[in-house]
Parts: structure tokens; sequence; C-alpha cells
């Protein structure tokens, strides 16, 4: 079989706990590229090698639906006025 990629926006979350370090509650809610994730433990991590810290996996870095289309289904918005003129801009044209 062939080499899997990785998909370009696969994202990452720190996933801590209340007995993490400042440096990990720090970035709670944070999403990061998978490939600009920072590693773990933290460098600023003052548990070290007992870090409970994992990684939490998302398909996409943003969260929830971007635009009201998304999440209804429904474009709203008014209709533009159709410009359009019969004619066309030729002197031919009917």
């Amino acid at each position: 079989m062939g080499k899997q990629t990785t998909p370009r926006w696969n994202a990452v979350s720190i996933a801590s706990t209340s007995g993490s370090c400042e440096a990990a509650r720090a970035l709670k809610g944070r999403r990061f590229l998978s490939a600009e994730a920072p590693r773990l433990p933290l460098a600023e991590c003052t548990l070290g090698a007992s870090c409970r810290c994992v990684y939490r996996k998302y398909a996409d870095r943003r969260e929830g639906p971007r635009r009201e289309e998304d999440e209804t289904g429904r474009r709203s918005g008014a209709v533009a006025q159709e410009r359009r003129r019969r004619r066309g801009r030729r002197s031919t044209d009917e």
C-alpha cells in the first residue's frame, strides 16, 4: 500500500487536567495544526516526565459552523435585484 498522508488541516489541542501545570492550562481550548503543535511535555512544564497531558485530535482547526448557512442549510439575506436587460449589448441582439 502507498504512503498515507496527513490531511492539511488536521488539528490538536492539549487536553489538560486540574493537576496539569500552568503552561498546559494556559493553552486550554486552543487548537494547533498538527504539524505546528508544541511537543509534550511542554518546554515550560513543571511536572516533567510525570506530565499527564495528551493531544485531543480534530479533523479541522476551526470550531463549529463558520456561516449561518452551514448551521441551518439555508442561505440568508435578500436576493439582489436582477440587473440583466432583455437586449444584449450588440445592436443586432433582440
